[in-house]
């Protein structure tokens, strides 16, 4: 805190900059951000790209969008759709290098053959659970397949039959031959195809037999003339076997994989499978659901891709992961829409108050500002009358010391109106709830300004009763109660049952019925606010984005 933003390219930079001045490449940056299309992104994939995208760019080199779709049992449509969308709202483009790990089937097949030919892949009829068995521990070698020593010939053979579907799914897979005594487990003879019938979202039944991502990523970075890599620190230990598979097949120039740590955020979860299920299993509405930690949740929720790019230069790049409070990624928030988002006044759960001395039928107009941090964002009209909401907390029957708002016989300043004092309360005689408050103005107070100079502690918000617009308003909370969802056996064990609260009858200023969906304001002493897909003509649905409250912001002004 205090200290200058890290440099956003950090250790990737510098290798990027070691290369361009030894001439590697020829000096060319080419990055390439490789989603698979299983479901869609999330916050930490927001990282990935403003590295892959954002280094490019810096470096004068290209970037290119390409899909690794080599499991098409969990692929959709949908998926590549939504990936496209999220990564052009972050504010990045791929111009006209979308590719697809399908489009190289055939040349990975090829790859595969001259593998085969070179005496480094066999086909292996274990099964899964064999070659699990097979494989060894962290502290015991791994044991060779009994189909190991098969001859190139019977080789070639058997994958071209697997090709063909002569064999059954699960049958026999082709395995890179590497070492089975390799402390690094992921070289000790991975699989590099297997057998699945499943129809592809691209190629439909032409193959059936699919190419595992650690076999397919590094080829797919060679044919696209990859220079750069970039990957999570998950795929470190892969590292070594991607090496070993450009090296092996003679790659002119082969990329090089560079891992940095991901994205992790408290009270976040990042698993897609874990992401899935909430989906699935109806924990939440969708994918998109504002509660959701993916991108289409975030932007739904009305969250600002420029707050996410300026998260992800803030924490820069590192080598060792780490977890990031989600207050900073609501600092980054707050600060943008601080500077953009109009205010207006909201009341969101209405207590009726009724200004006795106030002319019947009468209405004003006040003009108020739309945004203090912007001046150039100019004023609106607020309307007042005899009628009026206010929020129900504002007011106390038997208030506390430093309670400032208003209570019986106590004065304060309607934002931009006029001063009213509390002079009555109506309840229910049933229930004894407040419904009603008779208050008096000082028609003096126009504009909060008095003759005799007083000045009133407690400033609310309001709306008129015959301009406000009903509207339903949707504040959220964390989705998860701990800031690390995994902890313990279930993470579903850590839902937070109170994370959405959905107000039916709140009343809001009347320009905001016709907000457009994703426009975000400002509602006044409430927080910001974000249009949301549900709303229809003359019933505006809202959600709230964040609170004006920024601890993070109160650290960094305490150093």
């Amino acid at each position: 805190m205090g200290e200058d933003k890290p440099k956003f390219g950090g250790f990737i930079q510098e290798i990027m900059d070691q290369d361009k001045a030894t001439g590697k490449y020829g000096g060319r940056v080419h990055t390439r951000f490789p989603p698979e299309p299983n479901g869609y992104l999330h916050i930490g994939h927001a990282k990935a790209i403003c590295i892959d995208f954002g280094l490019a760019e810096a470096n004068g080199g290209l970037c290119n969008l390409r899909f690794d779709d080599t499991n098409p049992s969990k692929e959709e449509v949908e998926y590549v759709e939504s990936i496209k969308e999220d990564i052009r709202w972050l504010g990045f483009d791929w111009g006209d290098r979308l590719f697809f790990a399908s489009d190289y089937f055939d040349r990975l097949y090829e790859y595969a053959v001259e593998l085969i030919k070179r005496g480094k892949a066999y086909v292996c009829d274990l099964t899964a659970d064999e070659i699990r068995e097979y494989r060894g521990t962290l502290t015991e070698p791994g044991r060779n397949s009994p189909y190991r020593d098969r001859s190139v010939e019977e080789n070639l053979d058997l994958f071209r039959r697997m090709k063909e579907g002569e064999f059954a799914d699960g049958a026999r897979v082709l395995r890179a031959k590497i070492d089975m005594a390799s402390p690094n487990i992921v070289m000790r003879d991975p699989v590099l195809y297997r057998i699945l019938r499943v129809p592809h979202h691209r190629t439909g039944d032409t193959w059936c037999i699919y190419p595992t991502y650690d076999y397919a990523h590094p080829l797919s970075d060679a044919i696209e003339g990859i220079t750069h890599s970039l990957c999570t620190l998950e795929f470190e230990e892969h590292r070594p076997f991607y090496d070993w598979l450009l090296d092996t097949l003679e790659i002119p120039e082969p990329p090089q994989q560079i891992e940095f740590a991901r994205l992790n955020l408290t009270y976040t979860l990042t698993s897609k499978r874990k992401l899935r299920k909430l989906v699935d299993e109806g924990y939440v509405r969708g994918w998109d659901d504002p509660r959701m930690p993916t991108l289409s949740g975030l932007r739904r929720r009305g969250y600002t891709p420029e707050s996410i790019r300026e998260l992800c230069a803030r924490i820069g790049v590192a080598k060792a992961n780490s977890v990031v409070d989600l207050g900073l990624l609501e600092h980054c928030l707050r600060e943008d829409l601080n500077k953009r988002a109009l205010r207006y006044m909201a009341v969101l759960r209405p207590l009726k108050v009724v200004i006795a001395n106030y002319p019947e039928g009468q209405v004003e107009e006040f003009e108020t500002e739309n945004n203090p941090e912007d001046p150039s964002a100019g004023t609106r009209t607020v309307h007042f009358s005899r009628v009026i909401y206010i929020e129900r907390d504002d007011f106390m029957e038997d208030p506390p010391k430093k309670f400032f708002r208003l209570a019986p016989g106590r004065e304060v300043r309607l934002k931009s109106a006029y001063y009213i004092t509390c002079q009555d309360v109506v309840k229910d005689p049933a229930t004894g709830e407040i419904v009603e408050l008779h208050c008096t103005y000082d028609p003096l107070s126009r504009g909060g300004a008095t003759p005799d100079g007083r000045r009133v502690k407690g400033t609310i918000h309001f709306v008129s009763a015959s301009h406000a617009v009903r509207a339903e308003v949707r504040l959220y909370d964390n989705l998860f109660l701990t800031e690390d969802p995994n902890e313990g056996d279930d993470f579903l064990k850590n839902l937070n049952p109170n994370s959405l609260e959905v107000l039916t009858d709140c009343l809001v200023e009347p320009a905001l019925s016709t907000a457009k969906v994703g426009d975000r304001f400002q509602f006044l002493r409430h927080g910001y606010f974000c249009a949301d897909p549900d709303s229809t003509p003359g019933r505006p649905v809202f959600n709230r984005i964040v609170s004006l409250r920024d601890t993070w912001q109160k650290l960094m002004d305490k150093d």
